[in-house]
């Protein structure tokens, strides 16, 4: 259960990166509006992640935590925020989910 409360955190680290991003190109109060799901959405992850690190390990936790965040965030910029897709920027985002799965699979 703690993993999956973790994958949550990271999934709402991308939304909060996501509503960053919105919040840039407006103004008036749909800023405001953005800038409100950037807060929610950083205030459910961090206390997801706190909850997870009740018993997962932080030096397993944190590292994937972040990673979900990282690879989300880049999908989220390729997708929605027209970010260049290159080979070497998915190559290193293969070797990021690489990675995570790897600190999963020797995670005690």
């Amino acid at each position: 259960m703690d993993w999956i409360i973790l994958i949550i955190a990271g999934l709402c680290e991308t939304g909060f990166t996501y509503c960053l991003g919105r919040a840039k190109d407006v103004s008036g109060a749909e800023y405001w509006c953005w800038m409100g799901g950037f807060l929610l959405f950083t205030i459910l992850s961090m206390g997801l992640l706190a909850k997870a690190t009740e018993t997962l390990p932080i030096g397993t936790a944190y590292p994937v935590w972040t990673g979900i965040g990282a690879v989300g965030t880049v999908v989220i910029g390729i997708l929605f925020f027209k970010e260049p897709t290159t080979f070497w920027r998915i190559f290193f985002i293969l070797t990021l989910i690489v990675s995570i799965i790897g600190l999963k699979a020797v995670g005690h």
